[in-house]
């Protein structure tokens, strides 16, 4: 059932929901209201319980060097399912491999998870905690959209929500009067995120191209004709969900005359699909197209105006799935014709 397959998606979510928050700076002024400092605030991941620990297991208050404040750490705390966004589970969506731009790779539609995550905010003062938050809030409103590359082989991107949940503060100050204090701003999020699972070739286990020979004479040493004929499997409707064109009005199953919107990208002799029905070109004069319907078996139908008209192309023949009608194109390689030695 399961095979070996890794796309990083959570890997890279994780690193894009750290990259908003690491170039976050405070100044400090004197009473003059002159900047004396810019620091840029420190960002690690890791739980907050661990930075914390470290702050109040140091043996030496009094040290020269020890842990700075203002920090910031970011954890991923969660995964769950998101029914909101579930699509069919049996689609599919096809696209060209990047690396060489001819293999055509298939994948199923992703399934929709929510990631949460929890950003902590450690200050000794309270307007360092409130420069953090203040160059933080604004741009959630509350979700900020983040474009990630979630499967690199098939070049897809999507843009993922970042979703601000709440924020919380607590101010940790138990104990004599040496314990050092620590702000500590919580803020959660939800990363709206898409998991996808393996990327397969798009090439299906079916023949291909199929050969017939046909010879006369005696015997095939000394035939006195040969007839070499070839058949492909042609592709009787779109699946690639090109569009090239809209219906300008209503047909009836009797018309063969179609008139389109714009017939530029529509050639004679080429077969399109249209809501199903699959019809070929015969001739085009401008953007009125004479064409035979209901080709290889396809039901002849009425169509309305502003129906989608497909084409099928080489690529569509490439994504003949297994089990589906298809036609065939044939053509004649060579024959020739042999005089007898006998």
């Amino acid at each position: 059932m399961f095979e070996y397959f890794y796309n990083e998606i959570l890997r890279r979510t994780v690193i894009a929901f750290g990259s908003l928050f690491n170039n976050i700076s405070i100044e400090h002024k004197n009473s003059s209201d002159q900047v004396v400092s810019v620091l840029k605030v420190p960002l690690a991941y890791g739980p907050t319980q661990k930075f914390l620990a470290r702050l109040n297991q140091s043996p030496d208050l009094n040290k020269t060097v020890a842990m700075t404040l203002p920090r910031m750490s970011f954890e991923f705390t969660g995964l769950t399912y998101d029914p909101s966004r579930k699509v069919t589970t049996t689609q599919t969506f096809t696209t060209k491999d990047v690396s060489n731009g001819a293999e055509i790779k298939k994948v199923f539609m992703p399934v929709p998870y929510n990631m949460q995550f929890e950003l902590s905010i450690m200050s000794k003062l309270n307007d360092d905690a409130l420069q953090i938050i203040e160059q933080i809030l604004p741009y959630f409103q509350p979700a900020y959209n983040i474009t990630i590359e979630l499967v690199e082989g098939i070049n897809e991107k999507r843009d993922i929500p970042i979703v601000l949940e709440n924020v919380t503060m607590q101010d940790d100050y138990e104990g004599d009067f040496t314990t050092r204090r620590v702000l500590l701003y919580t803020l959660r999020f939800t990363a709206k995120t898409y998991l996808f699972g393996p990327v397969s070739s798009a090439t299906k286990d079916v023949i291909k191209k199929a050969t017939v020979s046909y010879l006369t004479g005696a015997t095939t040493d000394n035939a006195t004709r040969e007839v070499v004929y070839s058949a492909e499997p042609r592709a009787i409707k779109n699946y690639t969900g090109t569009i090239v064109a809209v219906l300008s009005k209503d047909i009836t199953t009797t018309d063969t005359l179609i008139e389109v919107d714009n017939a530029t990208s529509i050639s004679a002799n080429s077969y399109l699909d249209l809501e199903g029905e699959e019809v070929y070109v015969k001739l085009k004069s401008g953007n009125v197209l004479t064409v035979e319907r209901g080709k290889d078996n396809t039901t002849i139908t009425s169509h309305l105006k502003g129906s989608p008209i497909k084409s099928i192309t080489s690529t569509d023949n490439t994504l003949i799935e297994e089990g589906d009608d298809f036609g065939f194109s044939g053509t004649t390689l060579w024959k020739w014709l042999k005089t007898s030695t006998s």
